[in-house]
């Protein structure tokens, strides 16, 4: 029985599609959405950068509270944008239980929110920015596909067709 769900989001210009499709098995089985959506954490080059520009102090500051800062806006933005999406669909908006910004590598991101919060079943985008059907499917989709402990429910990207 599925009675949680978790979407797992890009934010890119599929990403409303892939939302559909969690609200539409959220609703079939009267289930609880929880979204996540994981940022990569800053390279080599910008924390370089970074360090060029600001004091050690500054930089530690903004590394201990910034990022949480920024998470936390995320957050919010990221519901308003669903909130917008969904537009007449409002009510919708009220199925979304959290949405959760967290800094890490996408696909490990994904397993363990999905861990830490027992759903039983996993949404995401089938996503690739590769050349057309040479990669139907993102290094995220394939990672997590590859190790989830429960179903994952991928939506092919319609860029391929």
């Amino acid at each position: 029985m599925i009675r949680s769900i978790l979407y797992a989001t890009d934010l890119g210009l599929y990403a409303p599609y892939v939302l559909q499709h969690a609200l539409s098995l959220t609703r079939a089985y009267s289930a609880e959405l929880y979204v996540v959506h994981a940022v990569e954490p800053m390279g080599l080059f910008a924390d370089s950068v970074l360090q060029t520009y600001l004091d050690s102090e500054t930089l530690a500051e903004l590394r201990a509270s910034g990022m949480q800062t920024v998470m936390g806006n995320i957050e919010k933005r990221v519901m308003e944008g669903f909130r917008d999406e969904l537009g007449e669909l409002q009510p919708d908006a009220g199925l979304i239980r959290s949405v959760r910004v967290m800094l890490g590598d996408p696909p490990m991101v994904i397993l363990e929110e999905a861990q830490r919060l027992g759903v039983d079943l996993i949404v995401a985008g089938s996503h690739s920015h590769g050349d057309g059907l040479n990669t139907p499917l993102g290094r995220t989709a394939a990672r997590v596909v590859q190790l989830a402990e429960v179903p994952v429910y991928l939506v092919p990207m319609l860029q391929h067709r």
